[in-house]
Formats: C-alpha cells, structure tokens, sequence
C-alpha cells in the first residue's frame, strides 16, 4: 500500500475520530430515548423529534417499539406488522399513517398491557451482554471498570476445574469445583454454556442467569469463544461483543507479562488466541481495548441500545 503524507494521515484520523465521537455521542443518545421510554416516557413526545433531533431520526423502529415497558420481542413484531411498519425501518422514513397507527399502538399497549384492563405492566426483562475475546486481552480489567460504573449489572460467577490464583475468592471471582462435579452439572443440563480451555473446564449456571433476567436485571458474562457460540445459539438477543488488543504484539507482550504461568501454558494460550482473534466477525460488535476506561464506556453504550432477553 503506498505511504501516504503525515498531514493527510493526520487528517483522516481526525476525521475518523470526529465521526467516532459523533456516533459514540448518537448512541448516548439513543440509549437515553430508551432509558426514558422504559420509565413510562412519552412516545409521541419521541416521535415528534424526528426531524430535528439526527439521533431520533436514525432510531429504528422496533428500537423504539422493545423500550416501552412490557413490550418482548414477539409483541413487538406483532404490533409493527399490524402498523404496516418494516422492523429495520428508521424514525425519520415513517410516512404520517404509520406514525398515527404506531403511537396509537403503544400508547394503548401502556394503558393495556395484556390487552384486557388498565393493568400495570410487568418490568421488562434483563438485558444479556456477552463479552468475549482472547486470553490477555484485559476482559477482567475492562469487567471491573464496568461493575464499578455499572453497580446494577450482574456479574455471572462461572464455575471452573482449575485452580483458584492469588486473591481469588470462590463464589466471587469464581466457583471452584471438581471435575467430576462440573460434569454433574453438565448432565443435569444446569450450564448455560461451557467449554474446555488450556486444559480446564469453565461454564456459566444457568439458574442465576435466568432469575435475574427476569427481575429486570443486566447480565453480564465473560466466556471464552466456545461458550460465545453456545450463547448465541441459546439466547439469540444476547448482546455479543468482542474485546480486541490494539495490536498481536500488544497481547504476546501481555500474556508474557502475567509470569502466573509456565512457557509451555502461554504458548498454548497464544496458540488459541490466533485462533479466537480469526473468530472476531462471528460477534455482533467488536471494542478494541486501547484503554480500560473508553473499552467499558464503549461496551456500556451497546449494552443501553440493546433489547431485553426473551423469556424461555
């Protein structure tokens, strides 16, 4: 590729760093539209700011349809088919009879949740973030800073086979058991997902997942790729992100940094982490973390876009 000038490199990452600002600013946005739908907002009050406000216009429809309290998924679908109003729809395209028949729908869907009575309508479930990436890529450093700014999300303590490190407390960091009882736990279908990585067992307990979903809490996992792709298969409206290193250099430099681990161990890691980076298009997003701090606030964006877990 050829070599391009400083002065035309310079402007091209201002311009990328603009727009990345733009739309991390558009994304806020948007998030806090839904926040405020969620909290018994006015729907016809958001609509009538498509044409001036660019983060409305760009809201999609069943965006806007999922943030009204007690709206799942399938009633989402039913209410915009019978709006005649396309699911990937943009606020700003809707033409001025889908934009009477879609508020009429969910002004009437909170008054009348259940379709029978003026009856309150249930909290809306949890939303599930899936965080994923390479070993030594900083997953715990980034899901600290996100507890710390997010203390309502909740963490899914993973059981594994391995050993506990210094400073890890069981039930905390994580649960630790045998391997005959993980299998147990894996024939008693109580795994959400699990897999086997550097020679250890690691899988999520489904129970503790699911309850909280349906208090209306954020979950959030971190789980190697096996289970990413186990996830998506078992709760499709999952949030998937993978959390990239700057560079492959950066990592090896990471993972030979750790010194908790034998040469032998970090070559296998390194071995897994090419294959896992080659994996990164399977993911809904991907946040490269440069920074703890911006890697969080990035994720934390994606997760308030994001729409509640259907129930099972």
């Amino acid at each position: 590729m050829p070599e391009q000038s400083g002065a035309s490199g310079s402007l091209d990452d201002d311009a990328r760093s603009r727009g990345r600002q733009l739309a991390l600013e558009a994304r806020r946005r948007r998030a806090a539209i839904k926040r405020s739908l969620a909290e018994g907002g006015s729907v016809r009050e958001v609509i009538a700011q498509r044409d001036d406000d660019p983060a409305v216009a760009r809201m999609r429809a069943r965006d806007l349809v999922e943030a009204c309290p007690g709206i799942g998924p399938m009633r989402a679908t039913r209410i915009l088919a019978e709006c005649h109003v396309a699911e990937s729809r943009r606020l700003r395209g809707l033409g001025e009879h889908q934009v009477a028949a879609l508020i009429a729908a969910l002004e009437k869907a909170g008054r009348d949740p259940s379709g029978g009575g003026d009856i309150p309508a249930r909290p809306a479930r949890g939303r599930l973030l899936v965080l994923s990436g390479p070993s030594g890529v900083g997953k715990s450093s980034v899901v600290s800073r996100l507890r710390s700014r997010h203390p309502d999300l909740v963490f899914s303590v993973s059981a594994t086979t391995r050993a506990a490190r210094s400073g890890e407390v069981d039930g905390v960091h994580y649960r630790f058991v045998d391997r005959a009882e993980f299998e147990a736990m894996i024939a008693r279908g109580q795994l959400l997902e699990w897999a086997e990585f550097a020679g250890h067992l690691y899988g999520t307990p489904a129970g503790p997942v699911e309850e909280a979903l349906a208090r209306g809490d954020d979950v959030l996992l971190e789980i190697e790729l096996q289970g990413a792709r186990q996830v998506r298969d078992t709760a499709p409206d999952a949030v998937r992100v993978f959390l990239a290193p700057p560079s492959w250099e950066v990592l090896v430099e990471r993972l030979q940094g750790r010194r908790t681990e034998s040469a032998e161990v970090i070559e296998r890691r390194l071995a897994t982490a090419r294959v896992e980076l080659a994996a990164e298009g399977e993911f809904d997003h991907t946040v490269v973390n440069a920074s703890v701090d911006e890697a969080a606030e990035a994720i934390l964006a994606l997760l308030e876009q994001a729409a509640p877990v259907a129930a099972p």
